[in-house]
């Protein structure tokens, strides 16, 4: 049994966050249609049956087909979406992905639906009005990357801004401008990103700046992100299964600086993804990246968000001095995450990465996705609510902009952090996470306290219960109510696999 105490009177703040921390992607293929990681059975989240796939290669991840299916449009104007979408509050929307670096733009319909050679799948008038539509709704800011693909390079030469001027100028000419821009999603992994045959990390390096020079230029206001890179991790800084998803376990990759060398227009925003490790859909050809369900509440696995923000604050330092880091993909498991993704053994994971990353720096994460595949806040289709967007629900409603340094050194089963309190009353919001299955951790209480504790009734439950209600939807948007428990001071027992926010 742990037993911690809390000490708000002594709290010493450490930094102001962003509001929009928690904040989410929706993928380009979504927007246009097309395929994406195929769903998991209700057996296969629940554990009972085995996921297996063969070993196929990974020459270009949107064209695997025993791994991904067709899916339509996403419907943007779905009432139940929108309605749920806005109740998370402010946030960063990032529509990009491996998908859009071979989408054309096509806002006057002369394709007819087929993409022009060079490119993989078109994106209509229609779709992209949706989107800003979408994004004026819910009061969000919009984040893209751009298209980069052999149709982007005529005759193999550098990158051509006919796309890039497309898009920011309808975008402009809507009343929605896009708010901050990506040049390309994971450029260093080219190729498999979507990138020219034989494109290098100088014709990145190139590229990057003829964009981020014409948006500098022509919208002065948007912020320039990047280079959204993955993996540095595995350059002999951490673990190889600690890094940006395994992928620098299975192959040779080019790291931020050779992306970053010789770059001459400033960045605003250091970008990089995070996930997890890599899920079973892609553990038959990266094994190594692959971390077992039975591992993924132990402080080995929760340790990875932070190791990973850790490696690259020194590259933010060099590469946007001064400037937010962006996590611009953030999830338990590439490849559309792991078969408990939709259930409450990831909220741990969600949970430590906001805490944690907080403790480290100021910035924006953005998670994968907001309503697509298995790691989707949102259920794919129905926009039913998982897990993870109650916690997230929860973390918004309570969690302020100041961090505080609460002297609780991470142990299982009391992994501990502190903000203000986000309605702005006096006092400090903690956030207790036992990610011990089988002991108790005991709190003690300075006075009475509101509680709100996460759990469920088994690690992998697709419901979360707060206290012992479950959280679901009714209707069109109505949510169980986030009641807490009021606690008198003194001892507070918290049960295992538990995540508890403290009210003080």
């Amino acid at each position: 049994m742990k037993k911690i105490s809390l000490a708000p009177s002594s709290l010493k703040p450490i930094r102001q966050v962003d509001e929009r921390l928690m904040s989410y992607n929706v993928e380009m293929t979504e927007v246009t249609g097309g395929t994406f990681w195929k769903a998991y059975t209700p057996g296969q989240i629940a554990g009972t049956e085995e996921f297996k796939v063969g070993a196929n290669g990974l020459s270009d991840f949107t064209a695997m087909a025993d791994l991904m299916q067709y899916f339509p449009p996403i419907d943007l104007y779905n009432e139940r979406l929108r309605e749920l979408t806005k109740k998370l509050g402010p946030a960063w929307i990032r529509v990009s992905g491996s998908w859009a670096t071979k989408t054309y733009y096509d806002f006057d319909g002369a394709t007819g639906g087929k993409a022009p050679e060079g490119y993989a799948s078109v994106l209509t008038k229609e779709q992209w009005i949706g989107v800003l539509e979408f994004v004026k709704a819910v009061g969000g800011k919009l984040l893209i990357s751009v298209s980069n693909c052999a149709g982007d390079h005529p005759n193999g030469g550098p990158l051509s801004l006919a796309q890039t001027e497309k898009i920011f100028h309808f975008s402009h000419e809507y009343g929605v401008d896009i708010d901050a821009a990506e040049f390309m999603n994971e450029p260093n992994m080219m190729e498999m990103s979507g990138a020219p045959r034989g494109y290098t990390a100088a014709d990145f390096a190139r590229d990057q700046d003829i964009f981020n020079g014409w948006v500098r230029e022509n919208y002065p206001n948007c912020l320039i992100v990047g280079p959204c890179s993955l993996g540095d991790g595995s350059m002999g800084q951490v673990d190889r299964k600690s890094a940006g998803a395994g992928i620098g376990a299975m192959m040779q990759i080019c790291t931020t600086h050779d992306l970053m060398n010789g770059s001459k227009v400033a960045l605003d925003v250091f970008s990089y993804h995070y996930y997890n490790g890599i899920s079973e859909r892609l553990a038959s050809v990266m094994p190594v990246g692959h971390w077992p369900a039975e591992m993924a509440h132990t402080d080995a696995y929760l340790a990875v968000a932070p190791t990973n923000a850790k490696v690259y604050v020194p590259l933010r330092d060099r590469y946007a001095p001064g400037g937010q880091i962006w996590v611009t993909e953030s999830g338990d498991a590439g490849g559309g995450g792991d078969t408990w993704a939709s259930t409450y053994l990831d909220v741990f994971r969600t949970l430590n990465e906001l805490g944690s990353f907080a403790t480290i720096t100021d910035g924006v994460i953005f998670h994968n996705t907001l309503a697509s595949s298995d790691y989707g806040f949102l259920k794919h289709g129905t926009f039913e609510p998982r897990p993870n967007y109650f916690a997230v629900l929860l973390w918004n409603k309570l969690m302020g902009s100041t961090v505080y340094d609460c002297d609780n050194p991470d142990v299982e089963g009391a992994h501990v952090y502190c903000h203000s309190r986000k309605d702005g009353k006096q006092g400090c919001v903690y956030l207790v996470i036992n990610n011990s299955l089988t002991e108790t951790t005991v709190v003690d209480l300075p006075k009475e306290a509101e509680v709100y504790c996460l759990n469920g009734d088994t690690i992998r439950a697709t419901v979360m219960k707060l206290g012992e209600t479950d959280l679901t939807l009714s209707g069109v948007s109505n949510l169980t109510e986030l009641t807490p428990a009021i606690c008198a001071a003194g001892e507070l027992a918290l049960a295992p696999a538990t995540c508890t926010f403290i009210v003080l």
